[in-house]
């Protein structure tokens, strides 16, 4: 079986190459948060990444497909896999995992920890950082205090 061969396209415009769309933040070699978790020897704080409603969605979405079966929707550690008999799954809202750095969710993500197997072979970094942004949002949407809602809209809550 033999194909035509197909014409090379030469592209000289460099605004037309420069508007291609890049799959995700560049960061230089030796940004080494970005790609570890870590800063120096601790682990650091803070999703590297600007947090847009666009990477919100990607970390919604990736969590859903990567990380839901397990840890349930609310990552409240109820997923279907529960029902299979995998009953060691952690509750990612639970305090302890609530105060664990950026940095070591990342890392753990990576490499994996305990029963929960390395997914840094399959998620690639900028959508790993996506999931941690989507999962501080679930965090603090099912832990919120009556101090987090602005005062003026306290009532609106408190009526129903």
């Amino acid at each position: 079986y033999e194909m035509p061969k197909q014409e090379a396209v030469a592209t000289t415009d460099v605004a037309a190459v420069d508007s291609y769309s890049h799959p995700h933040a560049s960061f230089s070699a030796g940004t080494d948060y970005y790609n570890t978790g870590k800063m120096g020897d601790r682990w650091g704080t803070g999703i590297p990444l600007e947090v847009t409603r666009e990477l919100m969605e990607r970390g919604q979405q990736r969590f859903n497909i990567t990380c839901a079966m397990c840890h349930g929707a609310a990552a409240a550690g109820n997923g279907i896999t529960k029902q299979y008999g995998l009953a060691t799954v952690v509750s990612l809202q639970d305090e302890r995992l609530r105060k664990m750095s950026d940095g070591e969710i990342f890392n753990t993500i990576t490499n994996g920890k305990n029963t929960m197997m390395a997914y840094g072979p399959n998620i690639i970094v900028p959508d790993r950082w996506a999931i941690i942004a989507y999962l501080r949002a679930l965090q603090r949407s099912q832990n919120a205090a009556i101090a987090d809602v602005p005062e003026d809209h306290r009532g609106d809550l408190e009526k129903k």
